[in-house]
């Protein structure tokens, strides 16, 4: 099956520093996490739910579960991107996988399917997604699910 990742948003992007080596000669686990942090704050902003939104409203997101697939490896001078898809959400929360891919934007080199919550910073648990966000990620979500290519979720995540 031909995927075509670019119709997806880019989240991240980089060329893969000296530091981020480990001693297996390739980039640290550690490393991608990071990276695929960066996306998600990206990710968010897509549908509204980014740094801006998190100072004005008192709200914010938790992370609650991630599974990630290390599939070729990622090795320092090399150059990364990362696209992001919407799985699905319930009331309260938002299931979405980002797709690493290196050099030729072709080769896949890592997944990572995340649940994350929303919630009110002001008691500190799980609260509903506002209207808004709800309504413009159930749109990011049409639109992903147009792409004609089921995303390779690991079964075991729900929101």
């Amino acid at each position: 099956m031909d995927i075509n990742y670019s119709a997806l948003p880019l989240t991240c992007q980089k060329t893969i520093p000296e530091d981020y080596r480990d001693i297996m000669g390739h980039m640290n686990v550690m490393w991608y996490t990071h990276l695929f942090d960066q996306a998600t704050f990206a990710f968010f902003e897509t549908f509204g739910m980014g740094a801006e939104y998190h100072t004005q409203s008192g709200s914010g997101s938790f992370a609650l579960e991630q599974h990630t697939r290390y599939l070729a490896e990622v090795r320092v001078g090399e150059h990364i991107v990362i696209h992001s898809r919407a799985l699905g959400r319930s009331i309260k929360r938002f299931h979405f996988i980002h797709f690493m891919l290196k050099d030729d934007g072709q080769t896949l080199s890592a997944t990572t399917e995340l649940i994350g919550t929303h919630i009110d910073m002001s008691i500190r648990r799980t609260s509903p997604l506002p209207a808004h966000l709800a309504a413009a990620f159930d749109e990011l979500l049409a639109q992903h699910n147009r792409l004609g290519w089921p995303a390779p979720v690991c079964g075991a995540m729900q929101p």
